[in-house]
């Protein structure tokens, strides 16, 4: 009978490795990559740089400007002051026009919800009115409003009502209908349970629904400062572009591109502090 070795190690199968291997620890790329803000920063570079070799190759700074010129164009509006003036205008017409779109859209579109009467009577207006662009609004609004701060406001307000009044709908009708019915099962009002169980349920819905309506109000509040103000960061636009001051110009989109930016990742933030249990914080 032969005796095995003392000492001696199984041998693995073929393609297995020794049991208390080490995992693989990822290369420096990789673990670049995973630090936040990286990724994002990149992106930004490599647009940056596609913009440096475009202009570089048109040669023309009145049609594309280098990101030099234009980076220095934002700092002098900045140190006059001129840029701070008009992208508060711009942001305080932006929070007016959304409290008023979320006071008005989020308890229409919850109450659609809760009543199939309101919907049938609301829901034909709303689908009717929701295919027009705010901008089809402006000649009819300066009419109504002339050339002022309030046509602005008007605008955005319509753009942005639509998204949350349908993400509101959405939201409400669909919470789960078995944990409505075993509420009611257990002698729960209907107050309490729209509060407890189809509010919590709505409400990443709804937050969605805040973020599409903030980037169409911030999108339609260009076009209605280029005609209908005659302050902010659309109507700063309009005037360097009139005076050929393109490096201007492209400094103020930057600057709506921005704040864009920066509100959208507030709301992301507000969302998945209001809404924990959802995974993830994107447009699904």
């Amino acid at each position: 009978m032969e005796k095995t070795q003392t000492g001696a190690k199984p041998a693995s199968r073929d393609g297995d490795g020794p049991a208390n291997a080490a995992p693989q620890r990822p290369g420096l790329p990789a673990m670049l990559l995973e630090i936040p803000g990286v990724v994002p920063a990149l992106s930004f570079a490599g647009f940056v740089a596609l913009w440096w070799a475009g202009a570089a190759w048109n040669g023309n700074s009145i049609q594309l400007p280098t990101p030099p010129e234009v980076f220095g164009a934002l700092v002098s509006l900045a140190r006059d002051g001129e840029l701070f003036t008009n992208a508060g205008l711009s942001l305080s017409r932006l929070i007016v026009s959304m409290s008023i779109a979320v006071l008005i859209a989020v308890p229409l579109g919850f109450w659609m919800g809760l009543s199939e009467t309101l919907r049938r009577y609301v829901d034909p207006t709303i689908e009717l009115l929701r295919p027009i662009s705010g901008i089809a609004w402006i000649p009819l609004a300066l009419f109504i409003f002339g050339v002022g701060g309030v046509l602005p406001v008007f605008i955005m307000t319509y753009v942005a009502f639509f998204p949350l009044v349908m993400n509101t709908f959405a939201g409400v009708r669909g919470a789960d209908p078995k944990l409505v019915a075993a509420a009611r099962t257990m002698g729960v009002g209907r107050l309490r349970i729209t509060a407890r169980v189809v509010l919590p349920s709505a409400l990443p819905t709804i937050m969605v629904g805040v973020r599409l309506a903030l980037a169409g109000a911030w999108s339609a509040i260009i076009a209605a400062e280029l005609i209908g103000a005659p302050t902010g960061l659309g109507f700063a636009i309009e005037w360097y572009r009139e005076l050929l001051a393109s490096p201007k110009v492209f400094a103020y989109v930057g600057v709506i591109a921005g704040v864009g930016y920066l509100a959208d990742l507030a709301l992301q933030w507000l969302q998945r502090r209001l809404t924990p249990w959802t995974v993830g914080g994107g447009l699904s």
